[in-house]
């Protein structure tokens, strides 16, 4: 099951036609590509992250800076990430796009993924964070431009969960 380097490229093109120029990721197998792409790009500039919290902290420096940014996270990295998006991003209204690899639902094969999987649409809820899930390509600039458009006009994070459907080459049995 391979990671689908066709629908990375449609998403990694939303980006760019979304004024995306800083792109905070940690290495993750369903990421690879996107990861990839950004790094390759003159006119993005990739942050490695040693944990994904730091991504909070980089897209607020991009967002004082005049700077559009995108989280490139797993969700246990949502997880891991609350207490910066609550402390840093919400109390001073710092808009945050996040693209969260929507790992643990059907098909998922590893089962250290399956628990963060299980909880990751009640958190982004408890944390009042908008969100959709990607599920096709033909989803992906659509509601990106819809996502960036409220990040920036409220201010607020949002999320956009990259499912199983659109990240792998094959589909789920």
């Amino acid at each position: 099951m391979p990671v689908s380097t066709a629908h990375s490229q449609i998403i990694y093109d939303a980006l760019k036609t979304c004024g995306i120029r800083l792109i905070s990721a940690l290495p993750e197998t369903w990421l690879v590509h996107l990861v990839a792409l950004a790094d390759a790009d003159p006119d993005t500039t990739l942050v490695r992250l040693a944990k994904e919290e730091e991504g909070v902290g980089i897209s607020a420096g991009a967002h004082l800076a005049g700077v559009k940014s995108a989280m490139l996270l797993q969700n246990h990295g949502l997880l891991a990430s609350t207490n910066g998006i609550v402390s840093l991003a919400q109390l001073y209204r710092i808009p945050l796009l996040m693209l969260i690899s929507y790992r643990g639902g059907f098909g998922e094969e590893h089962p250290w993924q399956t628990e963060g999987g299980g909880v990751t649409e009640p958190v982004l809820e408890a944390l009042r964070i908008p969100y959709e899930r990607l599920e096709s390509p033909e989803h992906v600039l659509p509601r990106m431009r819809k996502a960036q458009t409220l990040a920036a006009a409220s201010l607020r994070p949002v999320a956009l969960l990259l499912c199983r459907d659109l990240m792998w080459e094959d589909e789920a049995c």
